[in-house]
């Protein structure tokens, strides 16, 4: 059940499935490094993957080698950096962004403002830049102001986006949107009823995919606008539902 009282909707075969993975399947933690897999969670989505013919993928604005390096040994499709790399399990990744020279330039001037900040961690992952002020919330504010005027410089190439206590730089042309749109192109994904389940701004472009596609969009977290239909409350709950998801699916196959 939802905060609201509705009933999250019923597990299904046709499902495709997309998973944020920092707050939604994982608890937040004071760095990216220090989060806590619970050691059932990868075969969790591994059962799920097995019920829906592989149609499971996750979402994240994590590299895919992050999470391959959090979920080892096991490897799942994902779209990583916001879109900006994905890939379908078994084959090799797609990078969709732009080159990362841009990226590469404006890391000085990142690193210098985070320097003068303590605590204010920087993390280039590729194609995109994440900042984090997790541990110094009070340099919030001035952090979003000094990412996006320097995003604004390559307005037409690139774009400063927000997260829980994160600011990330990245692509413009590639989005959780852009994933989920790219991977309902593809097998084994073509053909399904995609759901996604996010906690944050950046997931809700994820939202409008599926919405759009006629899909399903739970959000996790306290209450707040979004184009989310259903809402939980806790990755706890997230990997509760998931749990009854592939008791229900994987019984309906024996």
């Amino acid at each position: 059940m939802t905060e609201t009282g509705c009933p999250l909707p019923a597990p299904a075969k046709n499902w495709a499935l997309f998973l944020d993975i920092d707050g939604t399947l994982l608890e937040l933690a004071p760095t990216p490094s220090a989060v806590v897999v619970p050691p059932d969670l990868p075969a969790l989505l591994q059962a799920l993957a097995r019920a829906l013919d592989g149609a499971v993928a996750l979402v994240t604005g994590r590299s895919l080698a992050d999470v391959d390096t959090l979920f080892a040994p096991l490897t799942f499709t994902g779209a990583g950096q916001h879109g900006a790399e994905i890939r379908i399990a078994g084959h090799k990744p797609e990078q969709l962004g732009p080159g990362n020279g841009i990226l590469k330039a404006l890391m000085p001037r990142i690193e210098a403002f985070a320097a003068a900040r303590p605590g204010i961690l920087v993390e280039g992952k590729g194609m995109t830049i994440a900042v984090h002020c997790r541990q110094v919330p009070q340099f919030q504010d001035e952090l979003g102001r000094f990412l996006t005027a320097l995003a604004a410089d390559h307005g037409d190439r690139l774009e400063t986006i927000r997260g829980h206590r994160v600011f990330e730089i990245k692509p413009r042309n590639v989005s959780k949107r852009t994933a989920v749109e790219h991977l309902m192109l593809n097998a084994p994904f073509a053909g399904r009823l995609p759901l996604f389940i996010g906690d944050d701004r950046t997931d809700e472009d994820g939202f409008a995919a599926v919405r759009a596609l006629g899909g399903h969009a739970i959000r996790v977290g306290p209450d707040q606008p979004s184009l989310a239909t259903w809402r939980m409350a806790d990755p706890v709950c997230v990997r509760a539902f998931l749990s009854h998801a592939a008791e229900v699916l994987n019984a309906s196959t024996r």
